[in-house]
Formats: C-alpha cells, structure tokens, sequence
C-alpha cells in the first residue's frame, strides 16, 4: 500500500505541519499497518511537481514532459491535507488552486483523493467558492475535522463522509512530566503586522500575560512552535528576543518530538499556534489556546474543551485567562480530551478504506 500525503511534511520548521504529516501518517498505519507513506509540500518538492505556478502545472498537464503523472499513477491512495487550514482562500487564491490542481492530476492519474481530516473554508471570493466546491465535489471521501466544517461542505453541496477530530491525536503520548510550569507559546505570525489580529495589542497582550503570571509566582519559559526559516512569520527570533527582555527561558525544539516533550514536561501550555494547544491537550497536559481564526473553536468545542480564548472578540484576553485556570481544574479536564479525538477516528478510518 503506497500512500501519498500531500501539503504535509516530517520537515517542515512549522511543526504544526510536521505534526499534521506525522499524524496523518498515523492516521494511514490504523488501517494499513505497513503502508508506504510518502510527503510532499511546497518546500521539498519533487521535479515531477511543478507546483511553483499554475502555469506550471498547465503546461505539465499538457506536455507531461516531467512526468507528474506517471509518478502520481505509482500511489494507491492520495490524502490532499491542505496544510490542515488552506482549504480555504484566506491564504490567497494562488495558493489554493495550487493545491486544487495537484488533486486534480492524481484523480486524473486514477489514484482515489481524500480530503484528509482538516478545517473547510472559509471561501469567500467568488472564485474561492468555485475552487472549494469543485474541489469537494471530485473528492473520492471528504473528512471534516470539527463540525463546523462539516456544515460549511455541506451548504457548498458536499456533505462530508466522516469527521474526525486533529490527526496529532493519532500521535503516541509521553508520559507527563511536570517539570515545568507554565509553557507560552508566541507567535512570530501575529507579532508582526497581520491579516488576524491587531499586532501591536497582541505584543500587548502577550507581555501583560507574562507580567499577570510571574507576579503570582509562576514561573514561565516561552516557546517557539515555528522554527527558524526565511519565512517572515517564524517564531524564534521573537521568541529569543523576548526572552532576553523578560528574563525568561527561551525553548526553540529542534524537532516534533522535541516540541511533544516540551508541552508534556508543563503544567499548562498557553499558545497562539494551534498546534501549540494540540500537541498538548493530546498528551493530557491543559492547554489555553490564543485563538486568532476559524480554526479553533469548532475543532475544540466538539472536544469539549471549553478553555479558549478568542484574541479577536474578547476585549479582555488576559483577565480571560487568568479567570480560566482560576476558576477550572484544567488539569483534570485535560485527561478527557485525547479520549473523544481518539473515539472520533473509527469514521475516518472506515472513509480512507470506503475508497481503496
């Protein structure tokens, strides 16, 4: 069994990708415990994918010069992960037909697409709309990751063949640690001008949140979920310079595992990457997601995880997280959450082998 996983990768600095790639690939051996699994994304591509243009992938379409589809014909199954959230024109258009066209030439090839579990939308320019739903519509199965997004592909004309929750959750844990406290994960995507939220109220936040906890006595190190790249949104260089006017611990992991110790050594894991919030709640260990988009509380909310933290409509964010921890015994709470992801891959597996 040859698997290909596409918009997911084991080496990507964004280790919410890295998790997304892993999971998935988790998600595949439930089923097909030897199965071959490969990757490709934008940043390590092949030369049988010309992904850098449309016009690329245009002109292979015709030419078949590089052999794209002849590669793509060499996989039993293809799961289209959309990078878990790009299902979407939020992140421009270019990229989603990017994405859309790929699929496009493996169902061509005669190799089954999945949409693998992840968010669906928004679309919200016409073309956007079009892309999305002729996307959902030439899909072999459609797994949705969080409610939400199951309503949204059924009013654009699909309705979903499973739902699931995040795939990190396929992920083995470690054992809880505790040797840390308080684990604030900062993003390098917000810290700066951005399309989600207000930068400079998000730096703002950010610092007070450090200032509100270490005055009660917690000890917090700061964290950095996106590695170092050339990529202007990568958490490292605000999380070392932070660090260094703080006083605190800057931890930069070198890999997905080292992230998973990380969040599994606290007591309590405050981020704005939502992989942040993921690798730990599926560990066991609380987690006070900074939520900046769509993504969030759907996929959360159909865990039941109640302690989120809307970045954009609460006008207090700080005052809401002190009240979260104050006022709930999130540790205990957090031990359920795994539990319901896990129940919830049974329909997501029976969709993968619905289509082999």
């Amino acid at each position: 069994m040859r698997v290909l996983v596409l918009w997911a990768d084991d080496r990507s600095p964004n280790l919410g990708v890295r998790a997304l790639g892993a999971g998935t690939a988790a998600l595949v051996r439930r089923v097909w415990p030897h199965a071959e699994v490969t990757f490709q994304n934008f940043g390590h591509r092949i030369p049988q994918l010309p992904i850098g243009s449309m016009r690329s992938l245009a002109r292979e379409h015709v030419t078949r010069r590089r052999g794209m589809a002849d590669w793509l014909s060499g996989f039993d199954l293809v799961i289209d992960t959309r990078s878990g959230d790009s299902f979407s024109d939020s992140y421009g258009l270019r990229r989603m037909a990017i994405m859309s066209a790929v699929a496009e030439g493996a169902s061509r090839a005669g190799v089954p697409v999945v949409l693998g579990p992840q968010t669906i939308g928004p679309f919200t320019s016409r073309r956007g709309r079009w892309l999305g739903r002729r996307a959902l519509a030439r899909a072999d199965a459609v797994i949705a990751r969080d409610s939400a997004s199951a309503e949204y592909a059924s009013r654009h004309g699909r309705p979903v063949d499973a739902r699931s929750s995040d795939v990190v959750f396929a992920l083995p844990a470690l054992p809880r640690a505790g040797e840390r406290d308080v684990v604030l994960n900062v993003s390098g995507l917000l810290w700066h001008p951005n399309p989600h939220v207000d930068f400079a109220r998000y730096r703002e936040t950010v610092c007070e949140l450090h200032e509100r906890l270490t005055a009660t006595g917690r000890e917090v190190a700061l964290l950095a979920h996106v590695l170092d790249s050339p990529a202007a949104d990568n958490d490292v260089p605000v999380v070392r310079e932070l660090a260094r006017e703080l006083g605190a611990e800057a931890l930069v992991p070198g890999s997905l595992d080292d992230v998973r110790e990380v969040v599994a050594s606290a007591n309590l894991v405050i981020a704005s990457r939502m992989h942040a919030c993921l690798n730990a709640l599926s560990q066991g260990t609380p987690a006070i997601p900074l939520a900046y988009s769509r993504k969030f509380a759907p996929l959360l909310g159909d865990l039941e995880w109640y302690a989120t933290v809307d970045l954009r409509s609460d006008p207090e964010p700080v005052d809401a997280v002190i009240r979260m921890f104050e006022c709930h015994d999130l540790a205990r709470d957090a031990g359920h959450v795994a539990e319901r992801a896990r129940a919830a891959f049974a329909d997501a597996e029976r969709a993968l082998v619905g289509v082999v």
